[in-house]
């Protein structure tokens, strides 16, 4: 039935196949929204190619003879021969302001909209190559050039729908052209799934800068163009300053366990520096980095940060490291990490443009030469997601940074040794950073046997050479008081000690809870003259980053003057145990798996130079449950940090601290890591339960590891990429005051939270590249990133479709659920929809600078 109803949808009646100069790529719209033919289909495609030329030439070649063979371009350049075929070709006309009329004649009996059965033209273009026997993976990249794979189970190069043996013979000419214009005789051998990842991405890049504006108008000549849009997407090669020794990029000398990390690193290969929290493991990669890319060894870094948690401030971390070691004269210095600066810098083209999937920097950044980016973004490298491909291109060469790696990870994280299997296949250096590896984590990160259990320690294992572990010279211990009060009485002393001046941190593992303690805290802080904050990730950006200013402040190194002012108490999430440099006089903890608990406690007395109140200890309360009641009803008696962590590992991990009064670190922390993650033989049968159900997530997830584009299976959309335990589907959410259409001037009054008023025209390239980069940056700042059942309801495409030059809405095709929720925050700080009415059904939701994001259950 099915097939009879796709072949009476789908039927094609064409007899001859448009000439090649008539098969449009792109159309181009003018800032007056007439919509114009752009480049046809072989002046694009040899764009492309000579793009991804041009981008190789800009790699160093040690890089380009492993993974791009003699004859890549032209896998670029083909990627859009299936734009010659009647229904893409239907569609493209239609879309012009001015028809066509003897081409529309040709084309009248087509149905453009059976395109969707396949995968658009990308699906032609797969097809086609298939037929002309290049193997199994050059189709599949040119079939993935827009991140899916198509749907080619039941059609051909000669398929009718896809205008039969005319149209294919048309593209099978435009291949010979390409090949003649870029002086290519034949696609290259790809000899796996990994370098097939690298290629596709290679394709979809160039595509994308191709696609841009400078490339738009035909009748302009593009040749000239090439280097300017390259360096405009900002692929500039690094210069670094030769010769620094590490006091002139940091300001002090590098400790024994720096050097030693230092001393290994000095190929590619993989890198292991285990050390306490406060030694300074993240100058230490970061130097190693330079001495890599000093002597050519590498094509840039990525820092990955273990959650979209971490604060923005290791932004500005790197940016001083790089501005210290990028040659003043050298165009990459524009290559800092700033996160909004870099967007409205930088034009890729196509989906990286305001409007695309690619738009993000936290995506976009993947491919410059220097990002701070989140360890989900890397190991979407080696997922079938949509494109993966594209971070895999941006990856290889790269130092990749992997901080704050956990043995926690290993329970739910295990995409990450693939992800560090695959890096070294990419010629990159890996660097992994960690106070808490167990033996076994470290084994399996390495894929090697090491034996030393000294701490701190250095394992190295280049790519030339044999493993090395390297123990560093022990650290004086210091020791922690801990105790494990009610939550009642760990309020009382909170708010006594900061009374009394000193510096106080809370954590909860969930922002409601962190919120709930805040609004108790506060009332009764300012009452003694105690200042209270709040930090978590539920703020707009745009409020988070100025929370952040002022606490890392105040609690930071440089806070001295400000600390004898008065005490403080600062609530917050995982956020502060993660890349912020603050040091607290005395902690409060909700219970977690021992490594986040161990990162907790550094960042107690972190900074020895610090002035004190005379009363104040090292000291930290951890707020748990009774053993036994949490392994007999973990939900019950954990509460929502059930659901942030694994039951089974909290479980350890109270066993290990319950009865603990004092820890001496950094000189325990080895036999904590080990003896929460132990395997053990004798589980009790409470305990095995939870254990199966753990292993039931862990090997849900291992199955989407490295699924390669030579494999079946139905690619992610990367928002549904499930890459750690507690993951939820997440959402992006617009908050405004206000906003008024005006149809008649195609564009809408908006107002955001601080009262700024903006225009935003339908037509987002009416103000000008520059003034659109920079007005959706503004709009990407005055969001917030919140679990989907939070969020205010989908809305249809058609009430937001004004958004749509400046937020990735998701696939055209899909006009009920957008992936971007809308919403206005009125004076009293509620949520409404854009029509005023109702914005969930389950939770009552508001928003206000103090709070953040917050929602109630109805």
């Amino acid at each position: 039935m099915l097939g009879k109803h796709l072949s009476k949808e789908s039927k094609v009646e064409v007899t001859q196949a448009l000439k090649m100069s008539q098969c449009l790529a792109k159309t181009y719209k003018s800032q007056q929204g007439t919509v114009f033919p752009g480049p046809n289909v072989l002046e694009h495609c040899q764009i492309v190619g000579e793009v991804a030329r041009a981008l190789l030439l800009r790699l160093p070649a040690w890089l380009c003879n492993t993974l791009f063979p003699k004859g890549s371009e032209l896998i670029a350049a083909a990627h859009d021969i299936g734009k010659v075929s009647p229904t893409f070709q239907k569609k493209i006309y239609r879309d012009l302001s001015q028809r066509d009329e003897a081409v529309w004649f040709l084309l009248q009996a087509v149905n453009p909209d059976v395109e969707k059965l396949w995968g658009g033209h990308a699906g032609v273009s797969q097809a086609a190559v298939e037929a002309y026997n290049v193997g199994e993976h050059i189709p599949q990249i040119l079939g993935q050039h827009h991140g899916y794979s198509p749907n080619l189970s039941i059609y051909q190069a000669n398929s009718e729908v896809f205008g039969g043996p005319c149209w294919q013979a048309r593209r099978i000419e435009l291949l010979a052209h390409l090949k003649q214009v870029l002086t290519t005789t034949e696609f290259p051998e790809v000899r796996d799934a990994l370098q097939a990842r690298v290629l596709a991405g290679l394709t979809t890049v160039a595509d994308w800068i191709g696609s841009g504006a400078l490339f738009e108008d035909p009748q302009e000549e593009w040749q000239p163009k090439i280097e300017l849009a390259l360096d405009r997407a900002g692929f500039i090669p690094p210069k670094v300053k030769p010769g620094l020794g590490f006091s002139e990029v940091f300001p002090f000398c590098p400790r024994q366990a720096q050097a030693s990390l230092i001393a290994a690193a000095t190929q590619p290969g993989v890198y292991v520096l285990e050390a306490p929290m406060g030694l300074g493991k993240t100058e230490a990669a970061l130097y190693a980095a330079y001495q890599l890319l000093a002597r050519e060894m590498a094509t840039g870094i990525y820092f990955a940060l273990p959650t979209q948690l971490t604060s923005n401030k290791i932004h500005q971390r790197v940016n001083q490291f790089l501005d210290c070691i990028l040659d003043d004269q050298s165009p990459s210095k524009a290559l800092l990490v700033h996160g909004n600066a870099w967007l409205r810098r930088f034009e890729m083209g196509e989906e990286a443009n305001p409007g695309g999937s690619w738009f993000a920097q936290g995506k976009r950044g993947i491919l410059a030469p220097f990002a701070v980016g989140t360890i989900d973004q890397a190991l979407m490298a080696v997922m079938n997601v949509k494109h993966g491909f594209v971070r895999t291109f941006g990856l290889a060469g790269k130092v990749v940074i992997l901080d704050e790696v956990h043995t926690y990870d290993s329970y739910t994280g295990t995409i990450l040794d693939a992800l560090v299997k695959a890096l070294r296949q990419l010629h990159c250096t890996v660097i992994i950073l960690s106070a808490t590896l167990t033996r076994d984590r470290r084994s399996s990160l390495l894929d090697a046997f090491p034996e030393s259990t000294a701490y701190p320690l250095i394992t190295a294992q280049p790519n030339q050479g044999e493993v090395q572990e390297i123990a560093a010279e022990e650290i004086a211990d210091v020791p922690v008081a801990i105790g494990h009060p009610p939550k009642a009485e760990a309020t009382e002393e909170a708010l006594r000690r900061a009374e009394e001046g000193e510096q106080v941190l809370w954590i909860e593992n969930t922002v409601k809870e962190a919120q709930e303690v805040y609004r108790q805290l506060a009332a009764r802080a300012s009452e003694i003259g105690v200042a209270c904050g709040l930090l978590h990730s539920r703020f707009l950006k745009t409020d988070r980053s100025v929370n952040e200013d002022v606490w890392v402040r105040y609690f930071g190194k440089d806070g001295a003057e400000s600390r004898t002012q008065q005490g403080r108490i600062l609530v917050g999430t995982q956020v502060l145990e993660q890349s912020l440099d603050i040091d607290a006089d005395f902690l409060v903890t909700r219970i977690a798996p021992t490594d986040m608990l161990l990162q907790r406690l550094g960042r107690l007395w972190r900074h020895e130079k610090t002035c004190r109140p005379p009363a104040a200890r090292r000291e930290a309360w951890i707020l748990a449950p009774e053993l036994n009641e949490a392994i007999s009803a973990p939900e019950k008696n954990f509460g929502p940090t059930a659901k942030v962590y694994a039951p089974y590992v909290l479980c350890r991990s109270l066993e290990v601290w319950q009865n603990i009064s004092q820890v001496d670190l950094p000189g325990q922390i080895r036999d904590l890591i080990e003896e929460t993650y132990q395997p053990r033989a004798d589980e009790s049968e409470e305990l095995r339960k939870h254990l199966h159900q753990l292993a039931k997530e862990r090997d849900k997830l291992q199955r989407l590891a490295l699924l390669g584009l030579s494999q079946a299976g139905t690619t992610l959309p990367e928002e549904k990429a499930q890459t750690r335990y507690s993951d939820q589907d997440t959402t992006e959410v617009l908050l405004i005051c206000g906003y008024k259409l005006d149809q008649k001037k195609q564009e809408t009054s908006v107002t955001l939270l601080n009262g700024e008023q903006h225009w935003v025209p339908y037509n987002g390239r009416s103000l000008g590249r520059r003034k659109w980069r920079e007005l959706t940056a503004t709009l990407m700042r005055n969001t917030v990133r919140v679990a989907e059942h939070l969020a205010p309801k989908a809305i249809s495409r058609t009430h937001v479709r004004w958004l749509g030059d400046y937020f990735y809405l998701g696939r055209p095709d899909n006009d009920e659920n957008v992936l971007l929720r809308v919403a206005l925050v009125d004076q009293s700080g509620d949520l409404r929809s854009l029509d005023q009415g109702i914005v969930n059904d389950q939770y009552h939701l508001s928003y206000d600078t103090t709070f953040g994001y917050r929602a109630t259950k109805q």
